[in-house]
């Protein structure tokens, strides 16, 4: 069910802490942490704790929780004192999503290339 933690799911247990992860924020509703294969001198992920598994289905199923989830992208790079940065929210397999948790890539500190990938 939507919304429900999953037992499967990375996220759902960094959520719960059941693994370990640096955490840089957390709301009431959202947890960012830094990603653990960055691809930038910045990357963090910031997700929702409630499960939904890509932004597709968020925006649909809790467009509220999407609305904090960019909130919390603008204080992730404010707090690492980004003046630019990218947000990325990979959906589907073919875009490069592996977790099938929705999260948003806050990536900064270095160039970024365009188009991307």
């Amino acid at each position: 069910m939507a919304g429900e933690p999953q037992d499967d799911c990375l996220f759902c247990k960094i959520v719960a802490g059941l693994i370990p992860a640096t955490i840089i924020r957390e709301t009431a509703t959202t947890v960012a942490f830094r990603d653990i294969n960055p691809q930038a001198p910045t990357h963090v992920l910031v997700i929702p704790k409630a499960h939904h598994m890509d932004v597709a289905a968020l925006a649909t199923e809790a467009p509220e929780l999407a609305v904090d989830i960019l909130r919390e992208t603008k204080a992730v790079a404010d707090d690492e004192k980004l003046d630019s940065y990218r947000t990325v929210f990979n959906t589907g397999s073919g875009a490069g999503q592996t977790v099938w948790h929705a999260h948003a890539h806050v990536i900064g500190g270095r160039g970024m290339q365009w188009p991307p990938g």
